[in-house]
């Protein structure tokens, strides 16, 4: 494996601070490559010259030298992104930046695979960096000053930075060594009994992976399954689609299912905790909300249950993506309810919301031999409900290479 680490910045703002990490890492005989990101004046004595590496944008080195900062800043990042993906001897990269520096170079780290050494020393990595890190495992760093200049804090900052790149390199861990295929699973705490069900009944042949759907817990997932690290997902908790149809704060994205356009991995999924949008303290609820069915989950987490519209157009949503689908494809709908919380006797249950979405999906999914929609008689916690997915996951599975 390549133990090369590329040492990412603007050498026209902050040239001696990743010359400085770039010698600490040679220090512990390990190859460190410079490469500048300039956009206004691009230095001489990077390893990789600023021109060089926007020469990958799609439009060339006029795209990115336009003389406007932000159409620069993006279009650099882009040109990054490129150069990376050339490269085939990335062995982990840290930079080094304010917000515009943290924008281009993190946008090349996410396009590196899961378990890449990457490092991002910046001057906002003390506030909401999901926007930078995505469902990465990028490593964020508080420069705690500026990055302007070697003095005795950014000296130490630096230090610890280009130390822990050249530890996680050195030192990457790999796979273990375990031959059972890996499986996705998409889990929320109300559906946790259907989950760990599932799990109970495959572990012995799969390792399973269960990702929390907090909406960066379902982009986790897709990434890992479009990198070619999956085996199958069974993705019985969709209930990212409520947060970004509604306004909750733990939404997916606009390209969740994404992944089921690209991959033929067997697909089963399911309606899990569809009832409900997440927001913050009961006074985060948005004032149009204030008059809806509301559940206070703790005192930082209140849940608004979905209506029969809500439902209706999140089963259209839903199916359109599925429709996109081009490997086998089973999404199964439990009838006794789509949550612990939808269950007979609980405060979402509302059998006509959920109604709604069964016939808005099946209405919606153009039904194949390869990609149906299966009508459950049960809750989504159930046994019953739990073994059907696994049924439907060996049926669509069979004739792989894990066949079971």
């Amino acid at each position: 494996m390549s133990k090369t680490i590329y040492v990412a910045g603007s050498f026209d703002t902050k040239g001696d601070e990743l010359r400085y990490v770039a010698r600490l890492i040679r220090e512990q005989g390990l190859a460190a490559v410079l490469v500048d990101l300039s956009t206004a004046t691009p230095a001489g004595d990077a390893d990789i010259d600023a021109k060089a590496v926007a020469g990958f944008h799609p439009g060339g080195t006029a795209a990115v030298f336009t003389g406007d900062r932000g159409s620069a800043v993006s279009a650099m990042g882009l040109a990054f992104e490129r150069f990376i993906l050339s490269r085939g001897d990335v062995g982990g990269m840290i930079g080094l930046g304010g917000s515009g520096g943290t924008a281009m170079v993190t946008q090349a780290m996410r396009v590196l695979p899961v378990g890449t050494p990457r490092v991002m020393v910046s001057t906002v990595a003390a506030g909401n960096v999901s926007a930078y890190v995505g469902p990465n495992d990028i490593s964020m760093v508080n420069s705690i000053t500026d990055i302007a200049g070697l003095n005795r804090i950014s000296r130490t900052v630096l230090s610890n930075a280009a130390n822990s790149i050249a530890g996680m390199v050195r030192n990457r861990q790999e796979a273990d060594g375990d031959d059972r295929p890996a499986l996705g699973l998409t889990m929320f705490g109300v559906t946790t009994p259907c989950v760990t069900q599932i799990v109970e009944q495959l572990r012995d042949r799969f390792e399973c992976l269960v990702f929390h759907a907090t909406g960066i817990g379902g982009q986790s997932m897709e990434k890992l399954a479009s990198s070619g690290y999956l085996a199958g997902v069974l993705d019985v908790t969709t209930t990212e689609v409520c947060d970004l149809l509604f306004g909750g704060i733990l939404p997916a994205t606009e390209d969740r299912f994404g992944f089921l356009a690209q991959s033929d991995l067997p697909y089963v999924g399911s309606c899990g905790a569809l009832d409900m949008v997440n927001f913050a303290g009961i006074d985060t609820v948005p004032e149009k909300y204030r008059h809806r069915n509301l559940y206070i989950h703790n005192p930082h987490i209140t849940l608004m249950r979905t209506t029969r519209d809500e439902n209706v157009a999140m089963g259209k949503w839903i199916g359109e993506r599925l429709n996109r689908s081009i490997g086998p494809v089973r999404f199964l709908l439990p009838l006794g309810g789509v949550s612990l919380l939808d269950a007979p006797g609980q405060a979402f249950h509302d059998p006509e919301a959920d109604a709604a979405l069964f016939e808005a999906i099946e209405s919606t999914v153009q039904q194949t031999d390869q990609r149906q929609v299966l009508r459950v008689p049960h809750g989504i916690n159930s046994p019953e409900f739990s073994s059907e997915v696994v049924r439907h996951f060996h049926d669509i599975s069979k004739g792989r290479s894990h066949e079971v």
